[in-house]
């Protein structure tokens, strides 16, 4: 880590050449953070139209074309580049692209006025200065939540690095406690982003995109799922062989988008602890998923605690596997380095793809020679 942080100004120079082709050289520094600018979104908007126009609709079907996408293993970067930069930002997006992940990560929340934006939680306080910036605004339970801020009070704060109910750091040797600088994104300006990268480089980088607590939003009327997938048809995310994978922890969402809103976008059913998903790793739960899903996303440790065996029973039923979080900087007993963990999932248990918040090192295990890693080794 410290290595990296010497390297603090060539990651800033990067982010900013990265904003600058997007969004001109004027709106880089508002991208790191600067004070918002309607004018900044508008010229992003112009690029992405622009950089999507000739492409159309099936723009990210054509990115597709060319990858055996029932074989090849992927490298999901887990809230982007989120063990180098404050997740959910887009420097940590870019950086995540620029690392050479096949999928970006955002999770996806609804602000009070309907807009879309990357935020791990439905509340704010977190990873973000809500607390300061507004200190009269939380609920009877203490919580700040997104749903009650629209996207222009949600522009006045900083995002940070994540810190838990004590206020303390949850990864206390990432990025500086200190920084500022980053904002909360929207969604259209990571799938901008993403889409003018891939038009630059000609890579078909996909997003990985997750519905945050859909009951909650569906409680507050708020319509998170169709308001996904119209973003996504708008920006030419259509079809079985898009770049792209929806993902959620819920029970019903996935089939409400598959069945009554008649998506057929490739989906992810996420398991996490608890009896109710318990039932979804057994045979009838798995025949249950394959109905509707297109595979799974499990807790890692259900996997090991297996020995693979729910990847064979999930790849009987047509069902990809990405298992979630792997972090070079949270390892499991038994695991000295993040290599060894990922090795052993990638190839002794054989699933499709993980999540990481080091898509550099997932990469130089699968494609050694393919991009360079920052994490220091041993």
């Amino acid at each position: 880590m410290a290595a990296f942080r010497r390297d603090r100004r060539r990651i800033d120079r990067f982010v900013r050449v990265v904003c600058a082709a997007l969004i001109g050289p004027a709106a880089a520094p508002a991208a790191m953070g600067g004070p918002p600018d309607e004018r900044v979104d508008e010229r992003a908007s112009d690029h992405a139209d622009r950089a999507l126009r000739p492409r159309g609709r099936d723009h990210a079907r054509r990115q597709a074309r060319g990858h055996d996408m029932s074989r090849e293993r992927i490298v999901i970067a887990h809230r982007g580049a989120s063990g180098y930069l404050p997740e959910h930002t887009l420097p940590a997006y870019a950086m995540a692209y620029a690392l050479g992940a096949d999928y970006i990560e955002p999770d996806v929340v609804m602000t009070a006025d309907a807009q879309l934006i990357c935020l791990h939680d439905i509340h704010l306080e977190s990873t973000t200065d809500v607390e300061r910036v507004f200190p009269d605004r939380a609920r009877d339970d203490g919580r700040w939540y997104a749903a009650d801020f629209t996207l222009a009070e949600i522009r006045q704060l900083s995002a940070t690095e994540r810190t838990g109910a004590d206020g303390s750091r949850v990864f206390p040797g990432r990025f500086s406690a200190d920084a500022r600088g980053f904002q909360v994104p929207t969604l259209a300006a990571l799938i901008e982003m993403v889409a003018a990268l891939n038009r630059q480089t000609g890579r078909a980088v996909g997003i990985y995109p997750e519905t945050k607590a859909p009951v909650f939003h569906d409680d507050e009327q708020l319509p998170l799922e169709a308001a996904l997938l119209e973003m996504l048809a708008d920006h030419g995310y259509t079809g079985r062989d898009a770049r792209v994978y929806i993902q959620s922890f819920g029970f019903d969402n996935l089939r409400e988008m598959r069945h009554a809103l008649g998506s057929d976008l490739p989906m992810i059913q996420l398991i996490g602890d608890g009896e109710a998903y318990d039932a979804m790793v057994t045979p009838d739960g798995l025949d249950a998923i394959a109905t509707y899903a297109d595979g799974i996303g499990p807790d890692k440790t259900r996997i090991a605690a297996t020995d693979g065996a729910l990847v064979t029973l999930a790849h009987e039923r047509g069902l990809k596997v990405h298992p979630y979080t792997f972090r070079a900087d949270q390892l499991p007993a038994g695991d000295a380095r993040l290599e060894d963990e990922l090795r052993r999932y990638y190839f002794e248990y054989g699933v499709d793809g993980l999540f990481t918040d080091f898509a550099d090192i997932a990469v130089e295990v699968l494609r050694p020679d393919d991009r360079p890693r920052l994490y220091p080794r041993d």
